[in-house]
């Protein structure tokens, strides 16, 4: 099968020609229908320090997706042979101390697909049967491939109160922008989304923020103070990673809120904390993945009710051929989430189609 393989422990991947998986007794393989790019995709394509302490090439890469089950191992079940299905891509031991007490999505010995074992960015993958969900009747392949990133932005706003809170949403990348959209669902409001990017800003208006702000431009604070009546806001959902805007986050959130952190810093930082944690009595939690499985059901039931709508946020589907724009648009932030089309495969819509339904 073809497959786009980080061959080398340097900057770039290649499409190289490799053999196709076959299945373990409890794995089943999936014809790769659609693949999204992660920022944890970017990491490795760059190969910076993080890729570099934890990836082991030669690894096909890529671990969002959605596909068709084509092959089932001898005790694989809850699936069957033309199954469309997304995956959880954490793949827990199950035996640990963590999985037995129901905590599969901090597994001591997980490995993840597309970082510790094969991933989808090929024509087939393989993967456990229990990792996969069954997508809803009806939902676009693009919308499915984003399944699981979906995941982790539901897992951050609902990991305390949202319903009727005041929600701050630092970071409009894809999961972001995503949460802009699930805080709305769930209730919250008003929604404000801050960022340096005014193309990522754009998304996050489009996709339901309330205010956006560019904290380039704009003194984050003050704004989050006066839009809040000066009591500041009541949950932050920080996406960004970035030292400075967890800082003003934490400046501009009530005495008493939330902070949930899913964005990952670059480098260590300081922080206040006697000041913006212990004598605010803030609570920080940090996220990591999506519960498993509650997070998919969770996900599922707003997908479906028609409450919560992502397209919005999906701006390119490309050509996996074309990984390498892909990664440069991502890089430079001129794009929300991207899909790519694998090989034999044809768009079912293009991204400015996607947001037209989304508006209908």
């Amino acid at each position: 099968m073809k497959a786009l393989v980080k061959s080398r422990p340097a900057p770039g991947a290649e499409i190289l020609t490799v053999p196709d998986p076959t299945p373990a007794s409890d794995e089943v393989v999936l014809k790769v229908r659609r693949a999204a790019v992660c920022g944890t995709d970017l990491h490795i394509y760059g190969w910076d320090r993080w890729s570099q302490s934890r990836i082991h090439p030669p690894l096909i890469f890529g671990h969002e997706f959605v596909g068709e089950v084509v092959a089932l191992g001898s005790k694989a079940e809850g699936v069957k042979v033309g199954d469309i299905v997304a995956v959880e891509t954490h793949v827990a031991c199950g035996m640990c101390h963590l999985c037995r007490r129901g905590l599969m999505h901090v597994c001591e010995r997980v490995q993840i697909v597309g970082v510790d074992r094969s991933g989808a960015y090929a024509e087939y993958v393989a993967v456990p049967a229990r990792n996969c969900w069954p997508v809803p009747p009806g939902m676009s392949l693009e919308v499915a491939a984003a399944l699981e990133p979906l995941g982790n932005a539901v897992h951050t706003v609902l990991a305390g109160e949202i319903a009727g809170c005041s929600a701050a949403v630092t970071g409009c990348g894809p999961i972001g922008l995503f949460s802009i959209a699930v805080a709305r669902a769930c209730g919250a409001g008003p929604i404000i989304a801050s960022d340096v990017n005014e193309y990522r800003l754009d998304l996050a208006r489009k996709i339901g923020a309330d205010v956006v702000i560019n904290s380039a431009k704009e003194d984050y604070v003050a704004r989050v103070r006066d839009i809040t009546e000066g009591r500041g806001v009541d949950v932050v959902l920080e996406m960004s990673g970035n030292a400075t805007a967890i800082r003003q986050a934490l400046e501009a959130m009530r005495n008493a809120g939330r902070i949930s952190l899913l964005g990952l810093p670059s480098a260590p930082f300081e922080l206040d904390v006697t000041r913006l944690i212990i004598f605010k009595g803030a609570t920080m939690h940090g996220i990591n993945g999506r519960l498993m499985f509650q997070t998919w059901r969770q996900m599922n039931e707003l997908l479906t009710s028609g409450r919560l709508d992502i397209r919005p946020a999906i701006t390119h589907v490309m050509p996996i051929e074309d990984y390498a724009g892909a990664m440069d648009q991502l890089k430079n932030g001129s794009a929300g989430k991207i899909v790519l089309v694998p090989w034999g495969e044809k768009a079912e819509a293009a991204p400015a189609a996607l947001v037209a339904a989304a508006h209908a």
